[in-house]
């Protein structure tokens, strides 16, 4: 298994490490990106590397996902303060200081690289833990390690070692399936928050509405299959981007999508309300599908929604 070695504003990491326990933050990248990122696969660990006068490594949490451009009004509404700063405007602010002078945006919605990080720890400095060896000043992004040699299986041990990693098992959502034990570097089942949830659908579905095309991000919403309040995970695969009138509909059972991808209206929209022309026309239709086959509602979710939640 292998870890990343992240440089870290001080600033985004002194801000989340006064907010107490979070399960999810978004380690934006000031340019945005146009590759993907790929030094390591989700489930592995991200460490935050604080850069010189420093020289630490000032916590970690797990790779979830990674999405190379979002605005930044939208990476606000999705993870709010769990983009390491107390405001929008002091988010631009942080991003502006990064990007090069030409490439500021007027009006400062600039485009940024969303590094999802699932259950990230921060370690108080006195358990700051001293960054690799063979660190080179010149570094500019970060840097990949084995975590079973030398500098890589020492950063990983010491994390353990804090008793960070210990209340990180404490937490709820932890289970022996999950659970990295001391010694044995293994892949965590990173789990998308809220936050990379709405990121993460939205960027699957290539930000357009799986059943209408609609690409106008503001009326564009992540809606969850099976609900997060009854069992369903934040996952992509239990998640389709809706236009909010849609997403509003799917939620009350007056409309689905079967688990052969098509969507279905129910006949009681028109008998209680006389209207629907709308969806009725699009009623039968194959809904548009993510990219990724990975990415591509999970049947049994559908199933879910058939069967419970819609208004046959």
């Amino acid at each position: 298994m292998h870890g990343w070695v992240a440089n870290t504003d001080f600033d985004w990491y002194q801000f989340l490490a006064g907010q107490g326990t979070i399960d999810e933050v978004n380690f934006w990248q000031p340019s945005g990106g146009h590759q993907s990122f790929r030094a390591i696969q989700p489930g592995e660990p991200f460490f935050f590397r604080l850069k010189s006068p420093r020289n630490a490594i000032a916590g970690f949490g797990f790779f979830a996902r990674h999405v190379q451009a979002v605005r930044c009004s939208f990476a606000w509404a999705a993870f709010g303060v769990m983009n390491g700063a107390p405001d929008i405007e002091t988010m631009r602010r942080r991003i502006e200081r990064y990007r090069a002078p030409g490439s500021v945006r007027v009006g400062g919605d600039h485009e940024v690289g969303c590094l999802m990080i699932s259950t990230p720890v921060f370690f108080p400095p006195e358990r700051w833990i001293a960054q690799p060896a063979d660190w080179q000043q010149n570094i500019v992004q970060g840097k990949t390690y084995d975590l079973a040699l030398g500098e890589g299986r020492r950063i990983w041990e010491a994390c353990q070692q804090s008793g960070q990693l210990a209340e990180w098992l404490r937490r709820p959502q932890a289970n022996d399936d999950d659970v990295p034990r001391y010694g044995e570097p293994q892949l965590v089942q990173p789990r998308l928050g809220q936050g990379s949830f709405r990121i993460a659908v939205s960027d699957a579905y290539g930000k357009a509405c799986a059943i209408t095309n609609e690409h106008s991000l503001p009326v564009l919403e992540a809606a969850h299959i099976q609900p997060y309040g009854k069992d369903g995970p934040h996952e992509v695969s239990n998640g389709l981007l809706l236009r909010s009138d849609i997403h509003r509909l799917f939620d009350d059972g007056w409309v689905t999508v079967t688990p052969d991808l098509h969507f279905v209206v129910s006949r009681r929209l028109r008998e209680e309300f006389d209207n629907g022309k709308t969806y009725y026309a699009l009623d039968g239709n194959k809904i548009r599908l993510p990219r990724d086959p990975l990415d591509h509602p999970m049947p049994a979710f559908l199933q879910w929604h058939n069967e419970v939640a819609f208004r046959c």
